[in-house]
């Protein structure tokens, strides 16, 4: 579960369009926020985005897979950011986006 600094500085460097990003260590990882809200998880140097049914499909057809911590196949509402999109900062902002969509409809 060890996030590297070279990973965790590459993301957030990636998503600072986002606005003011914090980053704050737990449980091995990495939780993410963006303007206060908590949209992203990192993982094994691997970037989750925030998910709900809507988005699933979405993430589901751009080869993403769902966060699995335990490996008990009780992933949560946390997917992969697609390979394409970690290669391509403006796609990896518009599904950060979308994640912190996600992430505000679920504190409301």
């Amino acid at each position: 579960m060890a996030v590297s600094n070279d990973f965790l500085e590459f993301v957030l460097e990636q998503l600072a369009p986002l606005g003011q990003l914090k980053s704050k260590r737990m449980f091995g990882g990495v939780g993410l926020y963006a303007n206060g809200l908590f949209f992203a998880i990192l993982d094994d140097d691997t970037l989750y985005l925030k998910g709900d049914d809507a988005l699933k499909p979405q993430f589901e057809a751009a080869g993403a897979h769902a966060f699995d911590p335990f490996g008990e196949g009780k992933p949560m509402a946390y997917w992969s950011a697609p390979a394409d999109a970690m290669d391509d900062p403006d796609l990896l902002v518009e599904w950060a986006r979308k994640a912190l969509a996600v992430a505000g409809r679920k504190r409301k």
